[in-house]
């Protein structure tokens, strides 16, 4: 569970919410027809931009900005270098029994063609084949989302300007210019909000998601490749740190 998700989503509702209500009724902001153009103008566009496989995945991809398990970096080194040297004391047949309990399907994968004694080329031209469709199926969700982020605020215009029109279009009634005036204004309100409250920081946050577990793929890769090339645990330990220097660093 992503906790920072979670609050900064009722957080942020909070503090909009609360603001509307310091200043007058929450029902003046409620109005259904800005909500469906908003929404239904977002989710249509979505759809043109994207193949309809890709959109509909967006609703199983949102739940990794809420619900993210990956396995720690530290323990995926640690599991290599135990894998090393046990490969390096009894041959690479000797590890055919981390295959079952690697967890990771990625892992697996080169770790059964280095118990097969796949060439090193082959297993390095499959694993960075694999990593990059891997990359190119989680760029697709935040992608969607960073379009979705665009687009609302858009549709929130259209919105407006159907309103002011309207509004135009009955000037012989000045009383209801106010009230007509402001629903015009609450579409745009609501394509604000969406587009900076959930879908860019959401979008935003899938990258992050993404870049964690290519950052786990390629320490995989690189420790696969040197257990099947003979070289040193340690040397081959001191080359994967670089991999959680680099994710201190990015924290700080």
């Amino acid at each position: 569970m992503d906790l920072s998700s979670i609050i900064g989503i009722v957080s942020g509702m909070g503090f909009v919410l609360g603001t509307i209500l310091l200043g007058g009724g929450l029902m003046t902001f409620v109005n259904i027809p800005s909500i469906l153009i908003v929404l239904g103008g977002t989710m249509a566009a979505s759809m043109i931009a994207y193949p309809l496989k890709d959109f509909l995945s967006i609703f199983k991809t949102t739940m990794k900005v809420f619900i993210f398990k990956l396995q720690p970096t530290n323990e995926i080194i640690t599991n290599l270098v135990e894998i090393s040297n046990k490969a390096r004391k009894g041959g690479l047949l000797s590890i055919e029994g981390d295959i079952q309990n690697a967890g990771n399907p990625y892992l697996a994968q080169a770790l059964q063609m280095t118990v097969d004694g796949v060439k090193t080329t082959d297993i390095a031209a499959i694993m960075q084949k694999k990593m990059a469709l891997t990359k190119k199926k989680l760029d697709v969700g935040a992608s969607i989302f960073a379009s979705m982020g665009s687009y609302a605020p858009a549709f929130g215009m259209i919105g407006t300007l159907i309103g002011l029109v309207q509004m135009l279009a009955n000037l012989d009634d000045p009383s209801s210019i106010g009230p007509k005036m402001a629903v015009a204004m609450i579409t745009t309100f609501y394509g604000s909000v969406l587009a900076n409250l959930f879908f860019i920081p959401m979008g935003d946050k899938l990258t992050c998601r993404n870049e964690e577990e290519m950052v786990n793929m390629n320490i995989i890769f690189e420790g696969i490749i040197s257990i099947r090339e003979g070289e040193h645990p340690k040397l081959m330990e001191d080359k994967l740190n670089i991999y959680l220097d680099g994710s201190k660093e990015s924290k700080e």
